[in-house]
């Protein structure tokens, strides 16, 4: 199927549930949908890091420390969350990610999603798929932030990035 027909809950600024549409009109007319955000580390602690494809219809060619994706209409979060982390790493029989938290990204021009973010340990060898991801490594947090200012990353991936760090540090 292609991506743009798939079909998404649209959503209200509390996360509920207002229209359906697909995903091709929810992006062109700016409406607000549901994703997820999986920090995926393998068993040294590094984080996975990945280019995206220049064919995806948000944020292509850019870099990005999170797999994840849209939330299906009907779909859980949690269920997103593993489909999505199982299809960009190219996995199987991954464990379930654990939801860490929630938050309504808004860029102010036109883009807002509801973001659940989540983290999992990925100790099987990854083969992502070659439509969604044209470059990836497994990298030290370290060298994830020396990269910060140098590689242009996705917006909503920065964004749940420092929100995480918050989280983690009590913030």
């Amino acid at each position: 199927m292609n991506p743009a027909d798939e079909i998404l809950d649209v959503v209200d600024e509390h996360d509920q549930v207002v229209a359906q549409y697909r995903r091709g009109e929810v992006y062109a007319r700016g409406l607000r949908h549901r994703c997820v955000f999986i920090q995926a580390r393998d068993g040294a602690g590094r984080l996975f890091v990945h280019r995206r494809t220049a064919t995806k219809l948000v944020f292509p060619a850019l870099y990005d420390m999170f797999v994840g994706g849209v939330v299906g209409a009907g779909e859980s979060y949690d269920e997103a969350a593993l489909r999505e982390a199982e299809e960009e790493l190219g996995v199987t029989g991954l464990p379930r990610p654990a939801y860490l938290f929630k938050f309504l990204y808004d860029d102010g021009t036109g883009n807002s999603w509801w973001s659940a973010v989540y983290e999992v340990r990925c100790d099987l060898p990854v083969r992502p798929q070659v439509e969604e991801v044209q470059w990836h490594a497994f990298l030290a947090e370290e060298e994830v932030e020396q990269r910060l200012g140098a590689w242009e990353w996705v917006p909503d991936g920065l964004a749940a990035y420092e929100r995480l760090k918050a989280f983690r540090d009590g913030r």
